[in-house]
C-alpha cells in the first residue's frame, strides 16, 4: 500500500498540442464494435491504409494480435513463461477477463491518443460497461464508437476462422452472438452496416466523419 501512494503523474515537456501540431492532425480513439466476423479488422485496416496515403498518423489495436502480446492468454504464457506465470498474468474469455482485456486496450490506446495518433482498434468488445468506461477515459470528441452493424447470419457464413461452427458444436464455450450476449451501443458516434457496402466505402465513411469533425484536414 505504501508503494501505491508514492506512484506520481509527470507531466512531459512536449504537450499533446505540440506532437498534434506536428502531426498536423488531432489524436483520437476509433473504436470499432461487433460480432465476430463482422468486419471490423478488415475496416480498420483499410481505414488504416488510406490514412497512411494521407499522411495521417495512425495505428491499428486488432483483436487477435493483443492476445499474441499484451493480453495473451493463459496457455500462451504457460507454454513460454510457465503455469505459475500464466496463472497470473494470462487473460482467457471469461466476463471478468473480457474486462480487463478491454481495460488494458483502453489504456494503450489513450496512451496513443495522447501521442496525437489517430487509433483504430478492432475488438469484439461485447459490452457495453466495458467500451463506456473507456469512453469515460478520453476527453470529449476523443472516443468515436463505430459499431459495425452485421447480421449474425452473415457473420456465421463468412466465419472466417470457424468459430461459430465450434461454437454450434459445443466446442467453443461463452462465444459471443452464440452462448453469451452482444450488447449493441445505444448512441454510437457512426453504424456501418458491412452487410450492405463495400470496405472501400465503409471506410471513406468513417473518414468524412474525421473531417466534418476537424480531427483531420485532407483534400
Amino acid at each position: 500500500m505504501a508503494n501505491e501512494t508514492n506512484v506520481t503523474w509527470h507531466e512531459h515537456q512536449v504537450s499533446r498540442a505540440h506532437r498534434e501540431e506536428l502531426n498536423g492532425h488531432k489524436g483520437c480513439v476509433i473504436w470499432f464494435t461487433g460480432l465476430s466476423g463482422s468486419g471490423k479488422s478488415t475496416i480498420a485496416n483499410t481505414l488504416d491504409h488510406k490514412l497512411h496515403q494521407y499522411g495521417i498518423h495512425s495505428t491499428v489495436l486488432d483483436g487477435d494480435n493483443v492476445r499474441h502480446g499484451l493480453n495473451a492468454s493463459r496457455a500462451m504464457l504457460k507454454d513460454t513463461h510457465g503455469d505459475a506465470f500464466g496463472e497470473r498474468f494470462g487473460l482467457a474469455f471469461s466476463a471478468i477477463d473480457r474486462e480487463e482485456n478491454i481495460r488494458r486496450i483502453g489504456a494503450v490506446a489513450q496512451l496513443f491518443a495522447e501521442a496525437g495518433l489517430i487509433v483504430l482498434t478492432a475488438f469484439i468488445s461485447p459490452y457495453r460497461l466495458d467500451r463506456d468506461r473507456v469512453r469515460g477515459t478520453l476527453d470529449d470528441r476523443e472516443f468515436i464508437e463505430v459499431y459495425v452493424d452485421t447480421p449474425i447470419e452473415t457473420c456465421e457464413q463468412r466465419d472466417p476462422k470457424g468459430l461459430y461452427k465450434k461454437a454450434r458444436a459445443g466446442e467453443i464455450k461463452g462465444f459471443t452472438g452464440i452462448d453469451d450476449p452482444y450488447e449493441a451501443p445505444a448512441s454510437p458516434e457512426l453504424v456501418l452496416y458491412a452487410g450492405e457496402k463495400t470496405t472501400a466505402a465503409l471506410a471513406a465513411a468513417v473518414i468524412a466523419y474525421l473531417r466534418s469533425h476537424n480531427i483531420i484536414r485532407i483534400g
